[in-house]
């Protein structure tokens, strides 16, 4: 059993919704109901987070946090129930003192922007964003010198009638462009980029447990040499899940379900995978951050647990 190695106080006024690393895992960042992101770096000597600048960010509760790839720059994105979604780069003031400003406002969601992620990188600066409205939205700067102008590229209804709760990107550079979309119905749906008819279209469907269970999260698994796609799920049955994703003929998808763990004893909220994509994490409301990887007989199992409360010493 993995104890808790570090915890610091956030000093946000309510409830925090996200929790987001850049890629250097060198800073964090926060947001929550009181409708602030604070910014957080780590001192490399006494390996503490030090807050290093907050500000009220929406009108309503902020859900999520991205941090775009750092080749485009200091640059970080949040998602509310104000219905926007705020593009913020850091810089520097006449004198020297590093802020960060609102470079652009993304007003097209008629509800509550539910999730954000950046694009890999090597399809350049875009943003997904999916909303309750059922929606997801693609951006795109077309300079990223200028973080003022972004361009709706796409939007596509991708559940009819409900709220899209979160998506993840393909992040495999050699591969298609895809996109996974959790729902509010049990499903989480895979979409593709047609190069032919130049839309993206529906190619597969996950689903998750009974019509009643809700996917809380989706991450798709960084793909470094497999043949196929992991998918990871969470959600509110208490199920953590991973799907796994290969071609069949004439290059169709094929998902088949290869992990459904309810160790957590409770809604599971986040799943997130390593730089490799060998080894996922979960959390739920049991307080607890479990890990997961796959044995040699394919078998997903729990190789450890890291405690969110402290145990009792007696």
């Amino acid at each position: 059993m993995m104890r808790e190695f570090h915890r610091f106080p956030t000093q946000h006024d309510d409830l925090i919704h996200d929790i987001s690393y850049d890629y250097y895992g060198r800073r964090l960042a926060t947001c929550s109901s009181d409708q602030k992101i604070k910014v957080f770096d780590r001192d490399d000597q006494s390996g503490q987070w030090i807050l290093t600048t907050d500000w009220k960010a929406h009108c309503g509760s902020v859900w999520k946090l991205a941090w775009a790839h750092p080749e485009f720059g200091q640059i970080l994105a949040s998602c509310s129930f104000d219905k926007t979604v705020i593009i913020w780069e850091e810089a520097e003031d006449d004198k020297g003192n590093k802020k960060w400003v609102s470079r652009a406002t993304l007003v097209d969601s008629r509800d509550s922007v539910t999730d954000i992620k950046f694009a890999p990188r090597h399809l350049g600066l875009k943003l997904a964003t999916c909303s309750a409205d059922g929606y997801v939205r693609l951006y795109e700067a077309p300079d990223v010198m200028n973080l003022a102008h972004w361009s709706l590229v796409v939007d596509f209804e991708a559940l009819r009638g409900g709220g899209c709760n979160c998506l993840s990107w393909n992040l495999s550079a050699f591969d298609r462009e895809m996109l996974a979309v959790g729902s509010n119905d049990q499903f989480v749906k895979i979409w593709e980029y047609n190069d032919a008819s130049r839309k993206w279209v529906q190619v597969e469907n996950l689903a998750c447990g009974n019509a009643d269970n809700v996917v809380h999260d989706v991450s798709w698994a960084p793909n470094i040499g497999r043949s196929y796609h992991l998918i990871a799920v969470a959600c509110k049955d208490k199920s953590v899940r991973v799907f796994k994703l290969t071609s069949g003929s004439g290059g169709k998808l094929e998902a088949r379900s290869v992990m459904c763990q309810m160790d957590h004893h409770a809604e599971v909220w986040r799943v997130e995978w390593n730089i490799t994509g060998t080894i996922l994490a979960s959390s739920g409301d049991d307080g607890n951050v479990r890990l997961w990887k796959a044995a040699l007989t394919g078998e997903w199992k729990p190789f450890s647990v890291i405690q969110g409360e402290e145990e009792d010493d007696n």
